[in-house]
């Protein structure tokens, strides 16, 4: 079933639009919860919470990729997830992904904070749209999805190695973005 005619079944209050949903999107959207979560338990907990989140912002809401859209908000429980979880405790695997980029991406603690993260998120769009398509593939994998540096050196027929360098060198180069765009000095 094609997304507009799910999104459809949503406006029709039909529960089969959940039915569709999981059929075409569940095991995506819990590929983006195991990455994030290790628990079994807390990657089925956050795909269910997905579904009912979905189905009550659609409608109003009409989303253009049903799986695009499906996949931020389960990452985005996921992540609350995750952090509530590893609050008393650091080093965990996800860690490892986001301390990547924290000396990339600037911090976001002050009052303009929601301003300053939608600049951000303008030139993050901006800057993943000059990367190749496979230089996107690799830094939306390991930094939006969590995906494992082996699991992406896999799918893209590359060594671990090869991929944690060309992660390294996207990372040099949105920090030379950011600057040459005034987001950080």
């Amino acid at each position: 079933m094609k997304d507009h005619e799910i999104i459809d079944l949503f406006f029709e209050r039909s529960e089969q639009a959940i039915t569709e949903l999981i059929d075409k999107y569940g095991a995506a959207i819990k590929n983006v919860a195991s990455n994030i979560l290790k628990s079994v338990q807390d990657v089925e907990e956050c795909a269910n919470d997905t579904y009912l989140q979905v189905w009550n912002r659609i409608p109003p809401t009409r989303p253009k990729y049903l799986g695009a859209y499906s996949c931020r908000i389960a990452r985005n429980i996921c992540l609350n997830r995750y952090y509530s979880n590893t609050a008393e405790k650091r080093n965990s695997f996800y860690d490892a992904a986001l301390e990547e980029l924290e000396e990339t991406i600037p911090a976001l603690s002050t009052v303009e904070s929601e301003y300053d993260a939608k600049e951000l998120a303008r030139y993050l769009n901006q800057f993943l749209t000059k990367l190749s398509r496979d230089d996107r593939f690799l830094f939306l994998r390991r930094y939006w999805y969590g995906d494992g540096i082996r699991q992406i050196a896999q799918a893209m027929g590359i060594t671990p190695h090869t991929a944690s360098v060309r992660l390294f060198r996207l990372r040099q180069k949105l920090q030379s973005y950011l600057q040459s765009e005034g987001m950080i000095a």
